[in-house]
């Protein structure tokens, strides 16, 4: 009998010539890591090649491919090196989990000169359908800072709800979940705001 993890680290998904893989060994990481260089993401910098690495395998990734025509009929058998050689790396999307209760998603990104093809909206669905065949999960969970794009797309795709929340008056007790944060070394915001 297959664990809950193995089972959700082993899908796909296609789409004409696009694939959607939960398999992490797949992601190449020099190409992420340029990504992350981008202005593209802002949220996010570059890490060395083997912290990527471990970040990738203890999380719960959705890589998207284009996939070379000849490969498509195929993705089916197609083994990992073979997916390495003949699909390009466009997109992913990253979740923290414990595969049970609770799921953060983070890092999702498309490729620009693939967007507006709707690959976004396909990535997210994919990361929706696992959340929602999670059957003790307790929340799912994402932050964005953009209010005007990210905030009525997830709402729309995931059906997520911004968490409204207030802090007591004069220390008493608040209102709603309380969401805290502390901001770490690898924030791009404490790099930039030491250099400064």
């Amino acid at each position: 009998m297959s664990s809950i993890m193995s089972k959700l680290q082993h899908r796909t998904w296609t789409k004409d010539v696009y694939l959607i893989t939960t398999d992490p060994s797949l992601i190449p990481i020099k190409t992420l890591n340029e990504a992350f260089a981008s202005e593209d993401v802002y949220w996010a910098k570059p890490l060395p090649e083997q912290v990527m690495r471990e970040t990738l395998q203890n999380s719960l990734c959705f890589g998207l491919y284009e996939l070379d025509q000849s490969t498509v009929a195929d993705v089916e058998d197609t083994a990992s090196t073979e997916l390495e050689s003949t699909g390009s790396f466009i997109g992913i999307a990253r979740c923290i989990t414990d595969f049970i209760t609770f799921i953060y998603l983070t890092d999702v990104y498309i490729n620009p000169l693939y967007q507006g093809k709707g690959l976004g909206t396909w990535l997210v669905s994919c990361v929706q359908e696992v959340i929602e065949s999670m059957p003790y999960l307790r929340r799912s969970l994402l932050f964005t800072g953009d209010w005007k794009r990210s905030v009525p797309f997830y709402e729309k795709i995931m059906g997520m709800t911004v968490l409204e929340s207030g802090k007591g008056k004069d220390g008493g007790i608040g209102q709603g979940l309380a969401v805290l944060m502390r901001k770490g070394k690898g924030d791009p915001s404490i790099e930039t705001a030491a250099n400064s």
